[in-house]
């Protein structure tokens, strides 16, 4: 059999490598059009900013080592052109001598990956790159290497964006990120990525947001805000397409979501045609439909996935949940699933959880604090999706609920999952077991939560806000107007208060739930502010709440 993989770096790469340990006898030829393979595209941003010191570490393959342990045929510098369906041949050609050539094929592997959406400007006269391909980091390191005292444009706060800020600034460089929208990390919700925010201008980053880039002036990039920043360089991570062009020329069906459409064993409309990586439809864990998620450890399990499908063993590919994860000045982002903006626009009914555990416990040196956000299904109590903000131990906590999630548990479920325990580690009750209380508490109707863009209006029609932390808490920050009882002296206290709907809050939620059940006992009409004083701050410093606010409650 001989088999063409176009694409060779994460998904064609791995594909090559298990179709040869499936089958010795297969001719496989891997042609791809930049001049590296199997190179780690992730750490690309470490090595601008010398974290990663020696360039050869992110040459993890060559052609010559996969031509002698795999006895591939990988061809760099060589493009597919065209795919001929009927004669199930490919055209090929050259990119040092422009020359073209035919290859036939009995099954054939498309990997082409995803090309740069760029929204920088095209008369730029200032260096600017992607940060996608080892050539792009030879560029951005030499503009670099040319200049005293650097500064850089980083269009973009999406993943590629926030990593190329971040060693950027390691370098030395001054930095301005330029956000299209309102808010930086779009991926989050706005009250878990305010925090981003505020880590990105305590290091000294210049964010403009609701900005672009409008063009270059003798004095650097102009925006559309009427400001003009300096820039010896412009790196663009405005974001990526799935690179369709050669599926779309065969006829090749197409995905709603603009990716190429698979099916569960990674064949296209074509049986003798599979696709896998960044430019292919993925099926939504949440809503089972098409989507993109353009992440390496995907790539690399549907790579091998057609590769046991073309060898005759095949599998159906699991739904994607979209679980990453990103570094920001030691601050730690993760999140899997759905956010409540996306289940907001789908008109999904949902309930939300935010706690803010210390990733061990408290009275061990070294705690630190993270945020977490559950989303759960209003009907099923099944997670839907989580997003965690905070320093160490983030990643852990994402992929237990990660796990969950692929595993079918409810949110209550989370209560009973015995997590491994000591006080450097982790809590007796577990971050994750937390949440697990507080979602069973929600679906039980122990307790009923109120978000903290849903204040305003909740306040407007009427209702009286009590905050049950101590006097020096309230003194040291309060929301405008809050009636400051402390929960120690809240029994006594009862006949004080109106027998109108209250909201009651405390630091992070946890007080706040027992004031609520206290009252609630009593007679009164009370709903605990979800996440407590740190939530609200954290969405109300934020630069996005109407949109959401607006939706959730008509």
């Amino acid at each position: 059999m001989k088999i063409i993989i176009v694409g060779g770096v994460a998904g064609g790469m791995s594909a090559a490598t298990r179709l040869r340990r499936l089958d010795e006898s297969a001719e496989i030829i891997v042609f791809e059009r930049g001049h590296y393979v199997s190179f780690a595209n992730c750490g690309l941003p470490y090595f601008v900013g010398g974290i990663i010191r020696d360039r050869g570490d992110l040459l993890l393959q060559t052609p010559e080592s996969l031509g002698a342990r795999f006895a591939l045929d990988v061809r760099v510098g060589t493009e597919v052109v065209q795919i001929d369906r009927k004669a199930q041949t490919v055209t090929v050609r050259d990119l040092l001598t422009d020359e073209t050539s035919v290859e036939h094929y009995d099954r054939l592997v498309l990997a082409a990956g995803a090309s740069a959406r760029s929204n920088a400007s095209k008369d730029s006269t200032v260096p600017t790159h992607t940060l996608r391909t080892v050539d792009d980091v030879d560029h951005i390191t030499a503009v670099l290497a040319s200049v005293a005292a650097a500064s850089a444009v980083v269009i973009g706060g999406g993943f590629i964006g926030l990593e190329a800020v971040e060693n950027l600034v390691h370098r030395g460089v001054h930095v301005t990120l330029v956000q299209r929208g309102p808010q930086i990390f779009t991926p989050l919700d706005p009250e878990m990525a305010a925090p981003v925010l505020d880590r990105l201008r305590e290091r000294g980053v210049d964010v403009r947001l609701n900005a672009t880039v409008t063009g270059t002036s003798a004095l650097g990039i102009m925006l559309s805000d009427g400001s003009t920043v300096p820039a010896d360089l412009v790196i663009d991570a405005s974001g990526v397409r799935p690179d369709v062009t050669l599926a779309a020329q065969a006829g090749l069906r197409i995905g709603e979501s603009g990716g190429i459409w698979v099916d569960g064993t990674q064949a296209t409309s074509d049986p003798h045609i599979f696709a896998v990586g960044d430019g292919v439809e993925k099926t939504d864990a949440v809503s089972g439909s098409g989507t993109l998620v353009t992440m390496a450890g995907l790539a690399n399990r549907h790579g091998r996935s057609v590769a046991d499908s073309i060898a005759g063993t095949p599998g159906q590919a699991a739904p994607a949940l979209g679980t990453s994860i990103v570094a920001i000045f030691g601050l730690t982002v993760a999140l899997v699933g759905w956010s409540e903006k996306r289940l907001v626009e789908a008109g999904l009914a949902h309930r939300i959880a935010h706690t803010h555990p210390a990733n061990h416990a408290g009275y061990f040196p070294g705690a630190e604090g993270m945020s977490i956000k559950l989303l759960i299904d209003a009907e099923s109590d099944a997670i839907l999706g989580a997003q965690i903000v905070g320093g160490s131990g983030v990643d852990k906590r994402i992929d237990v609920l990660a796990v969950a999630m692929a595993a079918g548990l409810s949110a209550s479920a989370l209560t009973r999952l015995e997590l491994a325990y000591a006080p450097q580690y982790a809590s007796a009750k577990d971050p994750i077991n937390q949440l697990g209380y507080v979602a069973s508490n929600l679906a039980e109707g122990t307790s009923v939560n109120l978000q903290w863009h849903e204040l305003a209006a909740a306040r407007a029609h009427g209702a009286v806000l009590v905050d049950v932390r101590s006097a020096g808490e309230f003194a040291a920050g309060s929301i405008p107007d809050a009636l400051n009882v402390s929960l120690d002296d809240l029994r006594a206290r009862l006949d004080e208060l109106p027998r109108v709907p209250l909201i009651v809050h405390c630091q992070v939620g946890q007080r706040g739930h027992t004031a609520a059940r206290i009252l609630t006992q009593n007679g009164f009409d009370v709903r605990n502010l979800d996440g407590g004083y740190r939530t609200w701050l954290a969405g109300t410093s934020s630069l996005v709440v109407s949109p959401i606010a607006e939706r959730v409650l008509v």
